[in-house]
């Protein structure tokens, strides 16, 4: 079964980062204000039973809607949703006072809010499928961003690579970098509108580390980045959409949207994607319960209905990003088929090629770089 249709990827609008919302240390992140009720609570065990309905934030359309509504029905309780627009929006929000149940950040925004004391402690105890993430994928049993997934359980797995029509440049490119400069794509070239993912591209590609901030190192991948202003027609994260209307040629793209775009092709063959060999960066989604959350028991069952078989074959399937669950690793690679290089493992994510925080001055440092980027 291929992934529900979507008229729009689901990081469409997935923005760069600033100097103004991301020069963050990870001491000092922003995050922990005034001291509260919430705050002292955050190690209190959560009981997991209906508490309230759920206040849910989320990417637009990354859980099915059968599964949500399945959800209602056993547990008596109405979901409310609430979408952000990137990383920034959501601690934006946070920061605002706004409550919600669950959220969904990205690796490296777990460890600013863990690291802040706006995450609740989830007992892997208490969910009834925890071994089929922890035991099936020890990655996630310690991971870089949350020491013993303490506040966190892992939702989606992803890796970026670059997507193009063979009808216009043909089957087979160089499965490398070097690949966005392709003559034959000139004017036609999409990168994503994501800082870390540009620069650490750049940085793949001249065999730099992917989070360099060192200034030699920056200097070196604006330079690489300006020699691919020719071919670029704009920065956008709506990868499949783009080569879907025709306005890509090739763009840098993420896999879960590769997949998606399964779903939306009259012929998937005109379209391929590769993985470059230089690097690919991972990436991962969690569940986290915030800790000012006022229903933070019935976070707990949504996660718990969440991993179960039938509902991760049903998010797969319409989100078109793999979760990290066992025994769910066919459904995905049955939608993948034909981008069989969408396939993301263990063995990926210990590459270690995820962007991680850095410090203030290294924020600033890649923010500026960044600005010089987009400003051509």
């Amino acid at each position: 079964m291929s992934p529900a249709a979507h008229p729009l990827s689901r990081r469409t609008f997935l923005s760069g980062t600033t100097a103004a919302t991301v020069g963050l240390t990870l001491a000092g992140c922003g995050f922990a204000g005034k001291e509260s009720a919430a705050d002292k609570d955050q190690d209190r065990p959560i009981k997991v039973r209906p508490d309230g309905d759920l206040v849910y934030f989320n990417w637009a359309d990354f859980v099915a809607p059968e599964v949500f509504d399945g959800f209602e029905k056993e547990y008596g309780v109405k979901v409310i949703q609430s979408n952000y627009d990137s990383m920034e929006g959501m601690v934006a929000k946070l920061n605002a006072g706004n409550r919600y149940d669950i959220i969904f950040p990205t690796a490296k925004w777990a460890q600013r809010l863990a690291a802040g004391g706006q995450l609740r402690k989830i007992d892997h105890a208490q969910l009834d499928r925890a071994d089929a993430i922890f035991g099936a994928y020890d990655y996630f049993a310690d991971p870089w961003y949350d020491t013993r997934s303490a506040h966190t359980v892992p939702f989606t797995m992803y890796k970026t690579g670059i997507g193009w029509r063979k009808d216009r440049i043909g089957d087979h490119l160089k499965e490398s970098w070097d690949d966005l400069w392709n003559k034959r794509a000139r004017g036609k070239v999409f990168v994503l509108d994501d800082r870390d993912e540009v620069l650490g591209m750049a940085a793949l590609k001249l065999g730099l580390d992917i989070g360099t901030a060192e200034e030699r190192d920056l200097d070196r991948i604006t330079e690489t980045l300006q020699s691919l202003r020719p071919h670029l027609r704009g920065f956008s994260s709506d990868s499949y959409n783009n080569l879907l209307n025709g306005n890509a040629t090739m763009t840098q793209a993420w896999s879960g949207d590769m997949a998606t775009m399964l779903s939306q092709a009259k012929d998937a063959s005109v379209y391929g994607f590769e993985v470059a060999k230089e690097g690919a960066p991972v990436n991962s989604d969690c569940y986290a319960i915030p800790a000012n959350a006022r229903h933070p028991g019935t976070a707990m069952l949504f996660i718990n209905y969440m991993l179960r078989p039938g509902n991760v074959k049903k998010n797969i399937e319409y989100i078109g990003y793999p979760m990290p669950v066992e025994g769910s690793e066919e459904t995905y690679a049955e939608i993948v088929k034909p981008f069989p290089e969408c396939l993301v493992s263990a063995d990926d994510l210990k590459d270690d090629l995820y962007f991680r925080n850095g410090s203030a001055a290294a924020e600033r440092a890649r923010d500026t770089a960044w600005t010089h980027v987009k400003a051509g």
